[in-house]
């Protein structure tokens, strides 16, 4: 067959495009898909290709033979079926068959015919033979043009038009269609189902079908004129031979090259959707762990600010005493009485008074305590709770019935399996609700802590830290006072005691404040954090899905720009 040079210079940049479409589907990670265009890059250099389908008995492989006009049966004829693999028919010097695997064979015979094109005898649409149908539809991909074989007196069997609609819809391939045995119809009949049959198939989206219908039986026995087959070969010649064969077959390669591109476009769009609703998720985690991070330290604050609003209250109560026990006429007083009663001096009186500051410092911002933990306890245990519910939940699935991408959502559903089950260890043990830092070692909530696991130890862990920080800070501040009254005597100055007071009370609160800031919203941090952490493989992953989708995308539209141009030069 001669080909022109400028079809041999388009060809190339079409194999050249092909190739690279197989590196696009490697990298994807399909096998089929690379097979598929491994396929079609494997027959590009090969003839015009005929591939002829239909049911079990439609006369197939009596067509091929009357089709070759050979001497001998090509393609084996008998009551039962007989092609139990794919038979692809080409031209060689001498006759040889070579078995390529268990499911299809390449028949080599010095037919004139075979130089302009090639021939695929399949198994029937219908055939119970494990994987003929699946090999079959591996072929049609690379075909250029699909012979519908049909019994002539009955062209409307359910298998054959599923398998059309596979050909046409799917792979878009120029179809037409043989009404085969014709002579064991009445003329009358036969022009009744050909009628049928075109209708059908412009119902089935075929516009202006092409039907012969012919009798191989008559044309292998020489009844030339009964046979009709001398229709066929005038289409082969007006379509495929005379050197339009390999044009032809070139916009077939681009045709079915695009159709892949064209895959792989919706695959990519549904992953993109795919990636967009996983990543809403996860920006969804993150704002519930802001916004319940921000709600905890609100009511850290809240209680705080009630805990200071208590502590203030006492200790200033307790200042007006201490400066009102101090004035000149109650010192007097003090230190008269003290003359007779070692109960009324100065010491005694000052010693009472400390007490009844700690006591009523400790019953005060104890009682507050336990009122604020309880809240605060809960909104922390919301953090892990609602993060929980989001991951059991919101992990939505975008509809796909391609199979293109089919590992990468199978990668998928493991991350977030993985996701699940992480996170409900993590919901259970203690060690990731609890951080020793914030307790002294003699704190007496690791009994507790024992007896707990995850989330219920929080309420333990909030009382014990804001009693640990108020108790070690109001206990310095109480030491400090008492240090301060030790060292008082009579002739000491009112104002400079009094002084003395606020300004130790004024640095307890102050580190009070400072201590229960830092390790309260700490630990709230810490446990935000922790639950952060748990989706690293899922934040690796769509880093990773971002950066393929936008490589793939990007070759994909570099493979169809190029196809365009070489479809535009045809």
């Amino acid at each position: 067959m001669i080909i022109n040079q400028r079809t041999l210079a388009l060809r190339a940049q079409v194999e050249d495009i092909v190739k690279d479409l197989q590196q696009l589907s490697q990298e994807i990670g399909h096998k089929e898909l690379a097979v598929m265009v491994g396929e079609l890059r494997n027959r590009m250099t090969e003839p015009y290709m005929f591939v002829i389908v239909g049911e079990v008995k439609a006369g197939k492989s009596s067509f091929v033979n009357a089709l070759l006009e050979s001497d001998r049966e090509i393609c084996a004829v008998a009551p039962q079926p007989m092609t139990d693999a794919i038979q692809q028919i080409l031209y060689g010097e001498k006759e040889e068959t070579v078995t390529v695997n268990p499911y299809l064979k390449k028949i080599f015979l010095p037919i004139d015919i075979l130089r302009d094109i090639a021939v695929v005898d399949t198994p029937g649409t219908n055939s119970i033979v494990e994987r003929h149908q699946e090999i079959t539809e591996h072929f049609i991909p690379a075909s250029d043009l699909v012979i519908f074989v049909f019994e002539a007196k009955n062209p409307y069997r359910q298998s054959a038009w599923d398998f059309f609609d596979f050909i046409h819809k799917d792979w878009h391939k120029k179809i037409i269609f043989v009404l085969q045995q014709k002579d064991l119809l009445s003329p009358e009949d036969l022009a009744v189902n050909e009628r049928g049959l075109y209708d059908y198939a412009l119902k089935k989206g075929l516009s202006e079908p092409v039907i012969f219908a012919v009798s191989a039986k008559a044309e292998l026995d020489g009844r030339y004129d009964q046979s009709n087959f001398s229709l066929v070969r005038d289409y082969i010649r007006t379509h495929v031979t005379g050197g339009r064969g390999a044009a032809m077959k070139l916009q077939n390669n681009i045709e079915t090259s695009l159709n892949i591109l064209d895959r792989v476009q919706q695959s990519l769009d549904t992953r993109a959707e795919q990636f967009k609703a996983d990543t809403a998720f996860r920006i969804d985690i993150r704002q519930t762990l802001d916004n319940q991070e921000n709600k905890s330290n609100h009511q850290v604050g809240q209680l705080i600010e009630n805990l200071l609003h208590g502590y203030d209250r006492i200790t200033k109560t307790i200042g007006m005493e201490l400066a009102n026990g101090l004035s000149f006429p109650s010192m007097l007083k003090r230190s008269f009485m003290g003359i007779f009663s070692k109960q009324a001096s100065i010491t005694d009186w000052l010693n009472e008074l400390a007490k009844k500051l700690e006591l009523n410092l400790n019953a005060e911002l104890r009682t507050k305590l336990n009122d604020g933990v309880v809240d605060l306890a809960d909104s922390v245990q919301q953090m892990a709770k609602m993060i929980d519910l989001k991951i059991r939940n919101g992990s939505t699935s975008v509809k796909n019935d391609s199979y293109i991408f089919e590992d990468i959502s199978k990668k998928r559903s493991s991350v977030l399996k993985e996701l699940q089950e992480a996170f409900a260890r993590f919901m259970s043990r203690t060690e990731n609700f609890t951080d020793t830092r914030l307790f002294p070692e003699n704190a007496s909530v690791s009994p507790n802590i024992a007896a707990s696991s995850g989330v219920a130890i929080i309420g333990i862990i909030m009382a014990a830290v804001t009693q640990v920080a108020v108790l070690d800070i109001t206990g310095g501040v109480l030491a400090g006072i008492g240090m301060l009254f030790a060292g008082i005597t009579a002739g000491m100055q009112r104002r400079k005691i009094v002084q003395g007071y606020h300004d130790e009370i004024a640095q307890g609160r102050n580190r009070m404040e400072e201590a229960l800031e830092n390790k309260l919203r700490g630990y709230i941090r810490t446990i935000k954090t922790r639950i952060d952490a748990n989706f690293a493989d899922l934040d690796a992953m769509l880093a990773n899905e971002e950066t393929q989708i936008a490589h793939f995308k990007e070759q994909h539209v570099e493979l169809n720009a190029r196809l365009k141009e070489v479809e535009g030069g045809l």
